[in-house]
């Protein structure tokens, strides 16, 4: 934890993009897994090395952290007095994610549970992805809460704020902190798919209504902020919104342009430059798609996102031309 707190520093240090990431990160002695956990935190392409096991367990272990087993149990523990259970069925998860240890309890409640260390990743990756906004002309927009609960607390509250005005999201139970862990308590999506996992044609159908949905949040003053597939959830038929972050009031305008541009970038490698771009103008402008083609050199770097930022690019010039 000491070692990832050194790296957020170190490229806080170097935030006005005179150096690149890898060349921050090079500058510093940091152990090798830390530099490389740097590079993927902050969305920085990288060459793995040759498979090494204990290698990975050891980058796995910085990165995510573990939550102690009685930790957990008291976290269940807690869940079961406060919705009246006797016992109760937890199911782990296993998700890519570095932000939380996800869990399903009775089939019934998501739950997202939060350690400092995951708190201390979150403002990597805030770190670095202001970096990143700075690479692409704009001041850094994304935000960072300093502590477990508060992290819980922000994701209950976008979560409601996206039902308020009629987009689809998870019902919102409540954000609590235990044993300084903070737990986060959604509704349980069952039987979902995520927006990689349809087939080519199923995307294509949707694709206007993930952009609608889209436009419906930012014409009620909301951003997403870290709009990717597996952010995209698809349950009878209907698209779900999940896994919102913290953006800064200042920067919403450029926040809503780097969404639209997240936006397009998961779509395009299924559906095509062609037909990503008809379904993002079924709902936005072209000059709203002009302001979004600023950021897709910086959405193009992160390792969640692989598409064609050149055929993109290009399809959105021919439309403005």
């Amino acid at each position: 934890m000491i070692q990832l707190r050194a790296v957020i520093r170190a490229l806080s240090l170097h935030s006005d993009q005179t150096d690149t990431v890898n060349d921050v990160l090079e500058q510093y002695a940091f152990p090798r897994a830390v530099r490389i956990a740097g590079r993927c935190l902050v969305g920085a392409r990288i060459v793995m090395p040759a498979p090494d096991v204990r290698f990975s367990m050891e980058l796995r272990r910085l990165v995510r952290g573990h939550v102690e087993w009685p930790r957990l149990e008291a976290v269940v523990r807690e869940l079961a007095e406060r919705y009246g259970r006797d016992k109760v069925r937890v199911e782990f998860l296993d998700a890519d994610n570095w932000l939380s240890t996800p869990m399903v309890v009775d089939d019934e409640w998501f739950v997202k549970v939060i350690t400092r260390q995951n708190s201390l990743v979150h403002a990597l990756f805030t770190t670095g992805r202001n970096l990143g906004a700075f690479s692409s002309g704009r001041e850094g927009f994304f935000g960072h809460f300093g502590t477990p609960v508060q992290m819980a607390e922000h994701e209950l509250e976008a979560t409601r704020r996206m039902r308020e005005i009629g987009v689809n999201a998870p019902k919102p139970v409540e954000a609590l902190e235990i044993d300084g862990l903070g737990v986060l308590v959604l509704e349980y999506l069952p039987a979902f798919r995520s927006l990689d996992e349809l087939t080519a044609a199923e995307e294509a159908n949707l694709a206007p209504e993930l952009f609608a949905g889209l436009r419906q949040l930012h014409d009620n003053g909301l951003a997403h902020g870290d709009l990717r597939a597996e952010n995209v959830l698809i349950l009878d038929d209907e698209i779900y919104f999940i896994d919102a972050t913290s953006v800064r009031e200042d920067g919403r305008d450029d926040a809503r342009s780097y969404d639209l541009a997240c936006a397009l970038a998961a779509l395009e490698p299924l559906t095509g430059p062609t037909e990503t771009v008809d379904a993002a103008l079924s709902a936005y402008s072209v000059d709203d798609l002009l302001a979004a083609l600023e950021f897709l050199d910086f959405v193009n770097i992160r390792p969640d996102h692989d598409f064609d930022a050149a055929a993109l690019k290009g399809e959105i010039e021919k439309r403005a031309s």
